[in-house]
């Protein structure tokens, strides 16, 4: 569980290590500089200066299935009644920049650029109109899936829990909602991934709320909202880009299982 600053909305908080400790920032709104909270007694640093890590080390990441229509038609499946929910292993976490590790027991492995809701509050058993006040803000996440595995076992948990599947950051935008923002994945370049998140089937309020019905959600956790259609395979050598409009870019490199990942720290 990451114990989250309390800073105004709509700055971009971000996670970073310098100088040998981590640390809080406010990322310019340019990109070039991080503004600590806390930590080295520097006014300002570079961008270039500091290794970004993920916002926020969440106790639990409980993610959405099949949250827009056309990702569901394009999956061949039914689309849900309510909202349908998976777990990733927190271990799963991955640094902006990190590198997203191809297990040699899958053979197609597939990114899901996604919108992540992270939670500010103790939140059980809200309504959709509290969760506001107990929503942190959002930051780009990718949801890395070995699909040959989700289709041959019945649960979705080996699929989505290697080490280095959740790639998440590099800012959380405070005190936003999804709203009708646009998020993309690239793929070396390519735009493969556009949608507007208006277009989700279960809008974030709407999940929130229903994720809370079933567990209490702790500061740090992070709700996976659902990939747009557009999903295909990654390989050794390509870079992922996932963006989310007001929120900045996360972006990894795709290796081999024996290569090495950035710590998730």
């Amino acid at each position: 569980m990451t114990e989250l600053p309390v800073i105004p909305p709509l700055l971009r908080l971000v996670r970073v290590e310098a100088d040998s400790r981590i640390f809080f920032g406010i990322l310019s709104d340019d990109g070039s500089l991080v503004h600590p909270l806390s930590g080295p007694g520097h006014g300002t640093f570079p961008v270039e200066d500091v290794r970004f890590l993920p916002p926020v080390i969440p106790g639990k990441i409980v993610a959405v299935g099949l949250n827009y229509r056309a990702h569901g038609e394009e999956m061949g499946k039914a689309l849900p009644d309510e909202p349908l929910l998976f777990m990733k292993a927190s271990s799963s976490l991955l640094s902006p920049g990190g590198e997203i590790r191809l297990p040699r027991m899958s053979r197609r492995v597939d990114y899901e650029g996604e919108i992540a809701l992270v939670v500010g509050r103790r939140a059980s058993r809200i309504t959709p109109e509290e969760v506001p006040s107990f929503l942190y803000g959002i930051t780009c996440a990718n949801d890395v899936t070995a699909r040959d595995l989700q289709k041959k076992d019945i649960q979705y948990t080996r699929a989505k829990s290697f080490d280095t599947f959740c790639p998440l950051g590099p800012a959380i935008l405070s005190g936003a909602l999804p709203d009708s923002r646009t998020i993309s994945t690239e793929v070396n370049g390519e735009v493969r991934q556009k949608s507007m998140a208006s277009d989700m089937i279960f809008d974030p309020l709407t999940l929130f709320s229903f994720v809370s019905q079933i567990m209490t959600l702790e500061p740090g956790d992070v709700i996976l909202t659902g990939t747009p259609s557009g999903v295909g395979p990654l390989s050794a050598g390509d870079v992922v880009r996932v963006t989310v409009e007001g929120v900045g870019t996360l972006v990894n490199t795709v290796v081999n299982g024996e290569g090495m990942t950035t710590s998730r720290s």
